[in-house]
């Protein structure tokens, strides 16, 4: 009895123990000190099984396997009725279905079975120009292949694939640059792959988005919206114009966050021929006084895996003000850049309290902040705020790169308040000057085996 009794005291204290360990760990924080809530934390998968009433696309007239019929409407259709029937989830079997510009109404959803492909048209004409959002502007042109607009609650769902049959326009985009090297990306005339405006309570979860003719994921005006487990791919090389040189998919960002708040990417994969995760808001030299624009703040990207990207988080060049944004435990094997601060001198910009920890793997250039002038327009404004970046740290990052510290200053832009902590890189370059930024704070870094 003297035994139990001592094993049960043991069990008690070694309970009461842990939840006291429990109770002082701190709660987990944003950048400047604010508590992150506990929605951020939530691992939680969406079941299709309870988004309702499921519509087989196939019991509806649609036909899988076709490859030369574009099934717009009679996906459309299917769409609108659930809606029209109280909601639910649009289901697509296994077999490849083509089509243009799809809308998603309130209350539904799309589930991708195993095996099927949603792939889109590669004729324009299939996605009729409307009102949009693209390029940190709000204007008339193409949608795309899946479009969400003001809907709560909508989620997508794989392991199904979406596919955006890019190929026929990036070949254009390359030939029309070649034909005149000032095209721009609208010029060309291209779809993105999604887009879901003005929503919120949203979820990608488990699907595959490849080959967007433009970018792949766009997301303007949302909130509360989980990127979960995602397969993000757009080539990288076998692209070629009719000079025979090679190039990739253009422009083929992997998400575009656009005025957006509490964003969650989590255990993503991203190949693409552009950036990774983008934040934009907006650009030109009165941008910041435009009720269509604005910040984008409480963005969290962990536990994501990137191949060969441009960037794996890019602030522009787009964007206005960027605040409390975090990426952390992630791989790069081939990334062009890590962080990458794209300065505009035509637009007022402020960054601030970024955070990018325990991020491994191969890039080129690790942190890179410098004036970003392609097709920028600059304005007469007598008040024009000076931008800035403040509040940037990196910590826990063990890399090769070829050059950690790309920094460059400018009168169009003030840098402060920079860490670096405990960081342990190669960099062929060896250009690390933190006297190019006020208030830098240099704590345990090595580069090159050397200490900073």
């Amino acid at each position: 009895m003297k035994r139990i009794l001592s094993i049960l005291c043991l069990l008690l204290t070694l309970t009461l123990s842990l939840q006291a360990k429990k109770r002082q760990q701190p709660a987990p924080t944003w950048p400047d000190g604010t508590p992150m809530e506990a929605w951020f934390m939530d691992t939680t998968r969406v079941s299709v099984e309870t988004l309702g009433r499921q519509y087989l696309v196939t019991d509806y007239g649609v036909v899988a396997n076709d490859s030369l019929r574009i099934q717009t409407q009679q996906l459309q259709h299917v769409i609108d009725l659930a809606a029209k029937q109280g909601g639910g989830v649009v289901v697509m079997p296994e077999g490849v279905f083509l089509s243009g510009a799809l809308h998603f109404r309130q209350g539904t959803h799309l589930w991708l079975k195993q095996g099927a492909r949603l792939k889109g048209s590669d004729r324009i004409s299939d996605f009729p120009v409307c009102e949009t959002r693209i390029e940190g502007q709000t204007c008339r042109y193409f949608p795309a292949l899946v479009n969400a607009d003001g809907l709560d609650g909508f989620t997508i769902v794989g392991p199904g694939t979406i596919d955006g049959n890019g190929r026929a326009y990036w070949q254009e985009f390359w030939i029309r640059r070649e034909w005149n090297p000032q095209c721009t990306n609208k010029d060309a005339q291209r779809p993105r792959l999604v887009y879901i405006s003005n929503s919120r309570n949203v979820t990608v979860q488990g699907v595959r988005t490849i080959n967007s003719p433009f970018w792949t994921n766009h997301l303007y005006r949302c909130e509360r919206v989980r990127y979960l487990d995602c397969f993000i791919y757009a080539p990288t090389g076998g692209v070629f114009d009719f000079a025979g040189r090679e190039h990739g998919a253009p422009s083929s960002d992997a998400i575009d966050l656009d005025v957006c708040s509490d964003i969650v990417v989590r255990g993503c994969y991203m190949h693409v021929c552009d950036d990774a995760v983008v934040l934009k808001g907006g650009k030109g030299t009165w941008a910041d006084q435009m009720p269509e624009n604005g910040p984008c703040e409480r963005i969290l990207i962990e536990r994501c895996h990137y191949g060969r990207v441009h960037g794996c988080l890019t602030l522009g060049s787009e964007s206005l003000h960027d605040r409390n944004v975090v990426l952390r435990n992630c791989h790069a094997d081939d990334a062009n850049r890590v962080l990458w601060l794209k300065m505009r001198p035509d637009t007022p910009q402020h960054y601030e309290y970024v955070s990018v920890s325990d991020v491994t793997g191969r890039t080129g250039s690790f942190l890179v902040v410098r004036p970003w002038t392609q097709f920028f327009q600059p304005g007469d404004r007598p008040d024009m705020p000076l931008s800035e970046c403040n509040d940037i740290t990196m910590k826990n990052i063990r890399m090769k790169c070829r050059n950690f510290f790309d920094v460059g200053t400018s009168d169009k832009y003030r840098l402060r308040n920079f860490t670096f902590e405990d960081i342990d890189v190669s960099d062929e370059r060896g250009a690390f000057d933190g006297a190019l930024i006020e208030n830098t704070t240099v704590k345990n870094v090595k580069i090159n085996g050397e200490a900073k």
